[in-house]
């Protein structure tokens, strides 16, 4: 019997091992709603904004590796979509798109409703096609598919509500392609050679790691160890490579700590692996610098190249470390590795220190006493602004941990949409959203969908009513904050309202036990911490014009009025300055 493109396409998703479908429903997307409904081993999770069903989407393909689905109904629907669409597709995440659309017979008639969907979603996808009749869909959907999972990135099928409805005419066709196992991508023979002899003849080797670096992790660690070179890495790669790690030097960027930057600049040999590090100003331009990558696009992108490597990590090490000589001079590593522990107890974990009766609450304490409490394979989701500071220097990876965030794109919000995801994803798992008050009042309505899911959840909110990120960027340029502030929110009362567990704590004395209530709670759960709108993140190295900006914006703070805003930052930030 003939199905229709709907029930058609709805097959192909859980032959494809889709178990879920996030979006909110629409006219025009009934016929693939209700082919849900009849289809067994398939569910419609229903959120509060499209946005969110694209990040959660996205966070089920990158804790599971397979393919996740988002939908979005015509015009506004599908439009609310494209953030976390761009999030994903930026992230390689296979994630395929569902945006249904007006009725094909007016289409081009500026009828109510009507976007062109197979044009607005071009940028932030891998593919992007419309389903125009019938006949189209089993060849379509299956090179979505293909494109999602090849790329990894983004597909989306725009669907009008019309063609849903009409019959398959070859509903005989197969509806997936077997699987393949990944191609491997092998380097180039010369190209390892020239890398070998550079390693071999420079004197102090840096390696800079990012997330292409999965899978090859103790490759890394043997070549670091041959060629007596620290360890930096990007926010990517830090669950990847940091931990057990005798090499480590930290994080440079705007989110670093410890000598990493040191030891970039100050080497004879540089080599990125498997990173597309994207802020040049951090990388150094008079290094000599190789670039291991499976992306050929990536080579040289960012700074200066002397000796690219195409190929996947894993492959070009297999090949790269036996070519290696183990260096015995190893006083650049000891020297870099020794300030990194310096820098870590001195400036890093100064905030973490004889702060039990500091309030507001210093928010690296409060991101201590998080990593202490979570489980050991828990799942972050972290907001983007200064959450992602404190969990890039104080959340412990271990290999089995992983932090997810809107690390490329950048996008408020995140934090407890993807949470969503990786809950649906892993109900075993612990799952905890390291959100922002900026960013939870984003996208608020997702307490609603926690909620009537009962997912295990813990929403943990930073508030310090303040956008610290931005109000940092303001004071870099020479600015006094302006328009970062919000009035006072009580979180806690927010999340009782909707049904959820929550506790608003504000004593430094009081995080442990909040901390560990929620965590161990069945369901889902609140914990507020009111943190410092002070704290600022200080860059691994201040340039001096950083520091005219900020005395700057100081000065004007303080002709303006602000004297005692001006005393308050310099107490909640002075011991975190690089020295």
């Amino acid at each position: 019997m003939a199905r229709t493109v709907a029930e058609h396409l709805v097959d192909q998703l859980v032959a494809a091992g889709v178990k879920r479908i996030y979006g909110i429903v629409g006219d025009s997307l009934n016929p693939v709603v209700d082919a849900v409904r009849r289809t067994e081993g398939i569910d419609w999770v229903h959120v509060r904004h499209e946005e969110a069903a694209a990040f959660a989407a996205a966070a089920d393909a990158e804790v599971t590796g397979g393919l996740a689905v988002c939908a979005g109904s015509c015009g506004p629907g599908n439009l609310h979509l494209i953030n976390g669409l761009y999030d994903a597709n930026r992230s390689g995440l296979p994630v395929l798109a569902i945006a249904s659309h007006i009725p094909s017979p007016q289409i081009g008639t500026k009828f109510f409703q009507e976007t062109h969907p197979d044009r607005i979603f071009n940028e932030a996808s891998v593919f992007s096609e419309m389903i125009s009749t019938a006949a189209q869909l089993p060849r379509v959907t299956r090179s979505a598919i293909q494109h999602a999972l090849a790329a990894p990135g983004v597909a989306v099928l725009t669907l009008p509500g019309d063609v849903a409805d009409q019959r398959v005419p070859d509903d005989d066709a197969p509806i997936l392609v077997p699987g393949a196992c990944p191609a491997r991508v092998v380097p180039n023979d010369a190209d390892v050679e020239a890398l070998a002899t550079a390693i071999n003849k420079a004197k102090k080797v840096t390696l800079f790691v990012g997330a292409g670096a999965r899978g090859a992790r103790d490759a890394v660690l043997e070549l670091a160890d041959l060629a007596a070179a620290p360890v930096g890495h990007s926010l990517r790669g830090k669950e990847i490579i940091q931990y057990e790690n005798p090499h480590d030097v930290g994080m440079s960027g705007l989110l670093g700590y410890g000598s990493c930057h040191e030891a970039m600049h100050d080497a004879d040999l540089l080599v990125l692996v498997g990173t597309d590090f994207p802020y040049d100003s951090f990388l150094p331009a008079d290094v000599r610098t190789a670039q291991i990558d499976i992306d050929a696009s990536h080579l040289g992108r960012r700074t200066r190249l002397d000796l690219p490597v195409h190929g996947d990590v894993g492959e070009a090490l297999r090949l790269l470390n036996p070519l290696v000589k183990r260096k015995k001079d190893r006083k650049f590593l000891r020297a870099m590795v020794d300030k990194h522990a310096g820098l870590m107890t001195k400036v890093v974990g100064a905030y973490t220190r004889n702060v039990e009766k500091h309030t507001p609450i210093h928010p690296e304490y409060a991101a201590v006493q998080l990593d202490e409490t979570a489980a050991d394979d828990a799942v972050f989701t972290v907001d983007t602004g200064m959450n992602n500071v404190w969990a890039a220097r104080y959340l412990t990876p271990n290999g089995r941990r992983r932090v997810i965030g809107s690390f490329i794109h950048g996008s408020m919000a995140n934090a407890l949409p993807h949470a969503i995801g990786a809950a649906f994803a892993q109900p075993g798992r612990q799952v905890v959203a390291l959100a922002g008050d900026g960013g939870l009042s984003m996208l608020l309505g997702e307490l609603i969908t926690v909620r009537t899911y009962d997912l295990p959840v813990k929403i943990v909110v930073f508030n310090n009513a303040t956008l610290g990120m931005v109000k940092l960027e303001m004071l870099v340029e020479g600015l006094p904050s302006y328009g970062t502030d919000s009035p006072p929110v009580d979180y806690r009362n927010i999340g009782l309202a909707v049904g959820i567990p929550s506790v608003r704590v504000e004593r430094p004395r009081d995080l442990r036990k909040a901390f560990k209530d929620g965590l161990d709670r069945k369901g889902p759960a609140l914990i507020e911490v009111v943190t410092d709108p002070n704290a600022l993140s200080i860059p691994p190295s201040i340039t001096s014009g950083q520091i005219r900006g900020f005395a700057t914006a100081m000065t004007k703070q303080i002709f303006g009025g602000g004297m005692g805003e001006v005393m308050s930052m310099a107490r909640s930030n002075l011991r975190n300055l690089p020295r």
